[in-house]
């Protein structure tokens, strides 16, 4: 009895560490750029070229933001995390298809992306959940947004903003028009199969439709949690 009374207290006390260091951590992205991240770190170990030049909001053209939301998730400014009628959708969705939908939000993504690895697994998506919980205490929603378009996979070794301006279109994030930044964000879902500088006529589509998006993010005002 003594010694699973100590198996017990050693387990606690290691699930209380781990969860401090978390916190931390989290705590810590919140004042200074994420130096990389576990994509980065494979595609480093893979000999891929990683780009990746974190820049904050203030350089980054409010199309870019806008463009996201209006592609991914237009509920970011008003859900705590989990948007729970696109999760229910993406369950009916993949109930009948094999072609996975997702239902993350941009919350959820920032904390994959910034805190844990991309493959699909059980424990992943748990400790994506808590992740997402943490960041969405401790982390004001326009931090949120600024990580995330500064460390998501926009290409084959490209990471965040900055860079795929750079490398598509030979600017700079604060300089991207809406039509560019709609054609990145519409790479998202696909990021190193597809380039937005070459779109299949679907993904041309697509785009233009998140261009629209712009605008009406814009004119509603659904970006309104970005603003300083």
């Amino acid at each position: 009895m003594a010694l699973i009374g100590w198996i017990f207290r050693t387990l606690f006390l290691v699930a209380v560490l781990l969860v401090a260091l978390s916190i931390a951590w989290v705590f810590a992205y919140r004042y200074i750029a994420p130096p990389t991240t576990y994509p980065m770190l494979r595609d480093g170990i893979r000999g891929v070229h990683v780009e990746y030049d974190f820049v904050p909001m203030t350089q980054i053209t409010r199309a870019m933001p806008r463009a996201v939301i209006g592609a991914e998730d237009a509920r970011f400014c008003a859900h705590n995390g989990f948007d729970m009628g696109a999760i229910e959708a993406a369950m009916a969705k993949n109930a009948t298809s094999k072609k996975l939908r997702g239902g993350s939000t941009i919350s959820q993504q920032t904390a994959k992306n910034a805190f844990l690895w991309p493959q699909r697994s059980w424990l992943r998506k748990g400790l994506e959940a808590c992740f997402t919980v943490l960041i969405e205490t401790i982390w004001p929603k326009h931090r949120i947004m600024e990580v995330y378009l500064n460390i998501a996979e926009m290409g084959a070794g490209i990471y965040g903003v900055e860079a795929a301006a750079q490398h598509y279109y030979k600017t700079s994030a604060a300089k991207l028009t809406p039509r560019q930044a709609a054609r990145i964000a519409a790479i998202l879902p696909s990021p190193v199969k597809r380039d937005p500088q070459k779109l299949d006529r679907r993904n041309k589509r697509h785009a233009r439709a998140i261009e629209k998006r712009i605008r009406v993010v814009r004119d509603d005002a659904i970006d309104g949690c970005l603003n300083p």
